[in-house]
């Protein structure tokens, strides 16, 4: 394949491994603009509009999904991958695709499939994502997934770092395609999962400010967004209330942005990577924190924790959501020949893994639109299937 532009340092990806499907390469775009494309046109994608970050969709227009999530990771991901001169296609791709396989009510709707496949290996939203990619979308003739790119997969699987113990089918897809789940994934794909822990705190602080879940004074004690704070309104005096807490959390973005560029380039300096293979074979991420900025977001991360996540309105729900999916679940795993019809040819038997499994990746695929939809076609008497 064509090398990327001589621009980019020597430790970016630069050239692709290829696809598990042989396929011409396009003349017009770089094999991960290809992906990018791929990923933005596929169902899934679309889905993410209904799919729940923390409020379920119908709560208000304004609070963010995970399409919003997505695109918001992929703006910050661009940001770091420039200024740090890698390959932002690549970067761009995982940022789009890395929620993929989420399922319907964000983490509440991720627990209850979880408890629901306990006996059949769990759930895990990043092998889901693997599995939308490869195997659930079906828009090509020749193949089933999307064929994505070795180094978007790598990034894809290995979204939290090397994989030790892979859930079941990534277990399954990496004994025959292997993408070496016990390395580091490219520094593209660490500066994917860092610009999703960025958009991730900062956004669910934004809302939860929205939801007035809490003040921006309760915000203002802690030590990073406090510092925010006094630098808008310092240096915008009379800030009104509806302009204070985005200029605070994208003040709080610009810092976290800065912080790992500084990171990424000391640790760059110190490992003095010739390729790729040197960033995979690292004893630590080369794109993170520092260690004052770890503190502060975990400082965040605690906060959100205890007065958003566990708020009692989220608490409610959540209760509702999980609910829902687990209703779903045993519904449909006991009576599969209640699926429609493409769904119902591959589940077999009630009650087996191989049923467990569709049922699985059927409510996974949903937003929370269609799952109250489809609770209320199964349970609700007065409602036609």
């Amino acid at each position: 394949m064509d090398a990327i532009p001589a621009t980019k340092a020597r430790h970016a990806v630069l050239q692709s491994r290829g696809r598990l499907h042989a396929e011409p390469e396009d003349a017009t775009r770089s094999p991960w603009q290809r992906d990018r494309d791929r990923i933005i046109h596929s169902r899934a994608f679309r889905r993410l509009q209904y799919k729940t970050q923390v409020f379920v969709f119908h709560e208000g227009d304004h609070f963010r999904t995970r399409l919003t999530h997505s695109l918001e990771v992929a703006q910050i991901a661009r940001s770091l991958a420039r200024r740090l001169r890698l390959d932002e296609d690549l970067a761009e791709a995982l940022a789009l695709a890395h929620d993929l396989g989420h399922p319907p009510f964000g983490h509440a709707g991720e627990e209850a499939l979880n408890g629901a496949m306990r006996p059949h290996g769990g759930f895990d939203h990043n092998a889901q994502s693997l599995k939308q990619v490869t195997l659930l979308e079906r828009r090509y003739a020749g193949f089933d997934g999307l064929n994505l790119t070795w180094e978007t997969l790598e990034g894809l699987a290995k979204h939290n770092g090397p994989v030790v113990r892979p859930a079941p089918y990534l277990a399954a897809y990496t004994a025959g395609h292997d993408l070496e789940l016990r390395s580091h994934a490219s520094a593209e794909a660490q500066v994917a999962a860092l610009a999703d822990d960025i958009a991730y705190n900062n956004h669910d602080l934004e809302d939860g400010l929205r939801a007035r879940l809490f003040s921006v004074e309760e915000v203002a004690a802690l030590s990073l967004p406090g510092r925010a704070l006094e630098q808008a309104r310092a240096a915008h005096p009379g800030l009104p209330p509806d302009r204070t807490a985005p200029e605070m959390v994208r003040r709080v973005i610009a810092a976290m942005i800065q912080d790992v560029v500084g990171e990424a380039e000391r640790r760059l300096a110190l490992l003095n990577p010739a390729s790729v293979d040197d960033i995979r074979a690292a004893a630590e991420p080369v794109v993170a924190f520092s260690v004052p900025m770890r503190a502060a977001n975990a400082e965040m991360r605690d906060f959100l924790f205890e007065r958003m996540y566990r708020h009692f309105r989220v608490n409610r729900a959540t209760q509702k959501s999980k609910r829902v999916v687990q209703t779903l679940f045993q519904l449909l795993h006991g009576g599969p020949q209640m699926l429609p019809d493409a769904w119902r040819a591959r589940a077999g038997e009630a009650g087996t893994p191989a049923a467990a499994a569709v049922v699985c990746d059927y409510i996974a695929g949903m937003t929370d639109r269609f799952a109250l939809e489809e609770f209320r076609r199964l349970t609700d008497p007065h409602v036609g299937g």
